[in-house]
């Protein structure tokens, strides 16, 4: 249980802030609703670019990572296709740098031509590193591309290819920073031993001063049902012919999720779930495999994928990975394997919750969601998942109309 205090302030921006008696540290998470989702498509990359820039310093603050460190603090931040999170831990005595350091990029981030230069080759050269000449580098790109045609999550957050970055001008960088980082757009989040009202006021002295500039919400084209199967097969330079298949399911906020993100690791929850159990130990078929969804706010993917042994042929884990379907869909599971992993994840939740950053970056992705009284309720919500919604959920999502196959080849 998380307790916690929520204010909007004047200017839009929403505060949540919990008290950790446990702590000798403070954590502050700043989250922006922006992330690839966001882009445009002929203009891709620009979330995981701003990012980067987001460290290149303000006016008053040249080197953003100094008082940082001056302060005995770490900071760092990652974007994924819904949005982009900051986030600083430092003693609880020095809270105020990081909010005034944030609340300073916010509104005077100093973008010049030569940081965006220097950025844009940073970027174009991760680009190239971890998805062009990384082995299976591109395997994700193909299977988000196989699988959606119109959402904006057909693209990593990376972006559609490095050319889109290149081709950013100072006028567009310039226009993306106006358009998401302004106050009613971000949800700034603390944890730390400190009376929340004080922590609230802190939030008001550095932040409520700052102008907003909201712009109209462009809409998101959502994706249209899927009625026939999809298959892609590429062959690249890799050690293992690899075979992927996604399913589109529910948004993170669906009743479904839960469902999905159980089944998920009754089927691969470490060495004791079903795939590696039945198709690498018992039936020599993979080195690896995995089953996973995506958690995305907008309706994600449920995931399967495995890395074949060499006398092993794509068709033969298509049909593997299917049977493993057909049993969930007739049996569900049994009782003792759904009980283990509800409480693998009660154990991970409590776990979690242990530390003072997990606090304030949860506090942030469930105001993110739309409802943060979540963050105290989703073990119950597990713990409500039956064997009729298990079957359910594999008989309506887990179907072979649904599917989009990636047959990544290795050469021969």
């Amino acid at each position: 249980m998380i307790p916690y205090t929520r204010k909007i302030l004047s200017n839009g921006l929403v505060v949540a802030v919990n008290r950790d008696r446990a702590s000798k540290l403070a954590a502050v998470n700043l989250l922006y609703r922006v992330g690839a989702r966001n882009e445009d498509p002929a203009r891709t990359g620009f979330a995981h670019l701003f990012e980067h820039l987001m460290f290149r310093g303000t006016r008053a603050v040249p080197n953003f990572d100094l008082p940082v460190q001056m302060a005995s603090g770490d900071n760092n931040a990652f974007t994924n296709n819904d949005y982009t999170d900051f986030y600083i831990t430092l003693p609880k005595d020095n809270l105020e740098t990081a909010l005034w350091l944030e609340s300073d990029r916010m509104e005077g981030l100093d973008i010049t031509p030569e940081k965006l230069e220097t950025e844009k080759r940073v970027v174009i050269e991760e680009f190239r590193q971890r998805y062009l000449n990384q082995p299976y580098g591109d395997q994700t790109m193909l299977l988000r591309a196989l699988a959606y045609r119109t959402h904006p999550y057909r693209w990593a957050t990376i972006g559609l290819t490095p050319d889109h970055i290149a081709r950013a001008t100072l006028a567009d960088v310039e226009a993306f920073y106006r358009r998401y980082y302004h106050p009613s757009n971000a949800i700034l989040s603390i944890s730390a031993d400190l009376d929340e009202e004080r922590m609230l006021d802190l939030a008001e002295k550095w932040f409520g001063a700052l102008s907003d500039t909201p712009a109209p919400a462009e809409p998101i084209p959502q994706e249209p049902p899927q009625t026939e199967a999809r298959r892609q097969e590429v062959e690249r330079d890799v050690p293992a012919t690899t075979v992927s298949v996604a399913y589109r399911m529910c948004a993170r906020t669906e009743p479904d999720f839960y469902t999905a993100d159980l089944v998920s690791d009754l089927l691969a929850g470490g060495d004791s779930g079903r795939l590696y159990t039945r198709l690498v130990k018992e039936r020599n078929l993979l080195s690896s495999v995995n089953a996973y969804v995506s958690g995305d706010v907008d309706p994600g993917l449920f995931v399967f994928t495995g890395q074949l042994l060499p006398d092993t042929t794509p068709e033969t884990v298509e049909a593997a990975f299917r049977e493993e379907i057909e049993a969930l869909q007739r049996d569900a599971a049994t009782e003792y394997e759904i009980e283990k992993v509800k409480n693998k994840f009660e154990a991970n939740t409590l776990f979690g919750e242990l530390n003072v950053m997990n606090k304030a970056m949860n506090l942030g992705f469930y105001e993110m969601l739309g409802d943060l009284g979540l963050i105290n309720r989703e073990v119950d919500l597990y713990r409500a998942v039956t064997p009729d919604a298990i079957r359910s959920f594999c008989r309506r999502i887990l179907a072979p109309e649904k599917s989009s196959t990636l047959i990544y080849h290795a050469k021969k």
